[in-house]
């Protein structure tokens, strides 16, 4: 939670690393939620690298129509978080061009958001 991560934070980057290591014990599935500035966010990237080295299923869900709790909404964010995901197999490189990304308010995320992980599962092979 927030006052967990806020405690986190105190012991930088390195500290910050290893709790988002940690974090990804025992996960199969890595869902980004995608807001404006989510690509730009290095944190966010490296939790991306981390969970493609595991072979975890990624999946990316739009959050820009989602109400925040004034009644607005933000802009769409980028789906290509950086050149990262490069394997040996083939050279691609950015979010969209690995992993399947879906609307939250558009595609019914409340109602879909099982299969979609599940999709990312069998994806990865789990």
């Amino acid at each position: 939670d927030a006052a967990d991560f806020e405690e986190v934070e105190k012991g930088g980057d390195t500290a910050i690393k290893k709790w988002i290591r940690e974090q990804l014990e025992g996960t199969s599935v890595t869902v980004v939620l995608i807001g404006t500035e989510t690509s730009n966010r290095d944190y966010v990237k490296y939790e991306l690298e981390k969970s493609w080295e595991k072979g975890n299923g990624i999946l990316g869900i739009y959050i820009h129509q989602i109400k925040n709790q004034d009644g607005k909404t933000c802009t769409k964010g980028s789906n290509a978080f950086g050149p990262i995901f490069t394997s040996s197999k083939d050279d691609k490189k950015y979010f969209y061009e690995r992993f399947s990304t879906y609307d939250w308010v558009d595609e019914d995320g409340y109602n879909n958001m099982g299969k979609w992980i599940e999709s990312a599962a069998k994806q990865a092979g789990k």
